[in-house]
């Protein structure tokens, strides 16, 4: 835990690299799909402040919310191409 009672969340150096590269692209399906999972990773966690600022700010750049995000990227992992590559092989997530 960290000293001003913020917890530090396991993940948050992977989560900040991801975050970073979000902050830095386009509204890609990839990018929507990793700020939708990671808004979920973090609402309600006791820390993390600037992921969460974070966070606000790409979907505020974008021009959503949390329910249209889940919205948008419900219909993302309905057609199957969330985790899809540039070519259209999918990831890890097959």
């Amino acid at each position: 835990m960290a000293e001003n009672g913020n917890q530090t969340h396991p993940q948050w150096s992977k989560d900040r690299a991801t975050l970073d590269g979000i902050l830095n692209g386009e509204a890609s399906d990839l990018n929507l799909v990793e700020l939708a999972r990671l808004a979920i990773r973090y609402n309600g966690f006791p820390g993390a402040p600037d992921i969460k600022r974070d966070l606000a700010k790409a979907m505020e750049r974008w021009d959503y919310n949390e329910d249209t995000l889940f919205t948008k990227t419900r219909e993302i992992h309905a057609t199957g191409r969330a985790y899809a590559g540039e070519d259209g092989d999918r990831e890890d997530w097959s």
